[in-house]
């Protein structure tokens, strides 16, 4: 083997992961990434899903979700997007149709649905960290917590998992996100001062 050839080949390998981070940004992303470490409320737009499902707990094992939908969009065309969605019981995973393929006319099939979202409001924190339950349940709990303490917000559905990195890069480079979609609390409207004041007894003369 030529030594030159070798050391070539070892430099890139040394050098693929610093770029694989990089190279998610050839994505169009769906949304901004929240910043790690900090929980902020985030308007989500409208927008077209590929989702695809199964019986199990999203982290139960080895559930082929993210193969199903990259055949699916590799099948009709359509470029893949960041972050990918993931819900937890039962396991569903959402890749995201990007503005360039919107018009296109996709179809389900028997394992992918296409789903047109409305928009939403979510609490978010995001990570750093390799995609394991354990992490998930950590921020989780953080996320239920300042919603506890901040009463203008209620949930309306669970918690699910917002990833943005590929298989390839390095964990301790991963980024992630939950979102717990809420919604604004109705305010109490003050009590009307002047109904509260006692009605004068009739005259009985």
């Amino acid at each position: 083997m030529n030594h030159d050839n070798g050391n070539m080949k070892i430099l890139f390998l040394a050098l693929v992961p610093s770029f694989l981070p990089l190279a998610m940004h050839a994505y169009e992303a769906m949304y901004d990434k929240t910043p790690v470490g900090k929980i902020e409320i985030k308007e989500i737009a409208p927008r077209i899903a590929l989702e695809a499902s199964v019986q199990s707990p999203y982290f139960g094992g080895n559930n082929n979700l993210f193969r199903t939908l990259f055949r699916y969009i590799s099948n009709n065309g359509v470029a893949m997007t960041v972050p990918v969605e993931a819900e937890m019981q039962p396991g569903k995973m959402r890749f995201f149709v990007g503005a360039k393929d919107a018009n296109k006319k996709l179809l389900s099939i028997d394992d992918v649905e296409v789903r047109n979202l409305e928009p939403i409001t979510v609490i978010s924190i995001g990570i750093r960290g390799s995609y394991s339950e354990k992490r998930f349940k950590k921020n989780e709990k953080a996320l239920l917590e300042w919603l506890a303490e901040n009463g203008q917000y209620e949930a309306v559905s669970n918690p699910y998992g917002v990833y943005w990195n590929s298989p390839f890069v390095p964990g301790f480079l991963k980024r992630s996100e939950i979102h717990l979609p809420v919604k604004e609390k109705p305010v109490d409207p003050e009590p009307d001062k002047a109904s509260s004041k006692e009605s004068p007894n009739p005259d009985k003369s």
